[in-house]
């Protein structure tokens, strides 16, 4: 059993990475589609960033 918290610990842990990697790639993402120079590149941006932040519409 003692194996069992290490493990939860490590789950935890790449949790937390994952989502602060994900945090920053929407991060980037949110910036280029603003700052990009170009009407094309800022549409493509923010295409991109409305498939990563995506919410499920209720019903």
């Amino acid at each position: 059993m003692a194996v069992l918290p290490e493990l939860l610990h490590d789950a935890a842990s790449l949790m937390a990475t994952a989502g602060l990697i994900y945090g920053g790639v929407v991060g980037i993402v949110a910036l280029i589609s603003v700052l990009a120079r170009t009407p094309e590149h800022r549409r493509d941006a923010r295409d991109t960033l409305t498939i990563l932040v995506r919410k499920q519409r209720s019903g």
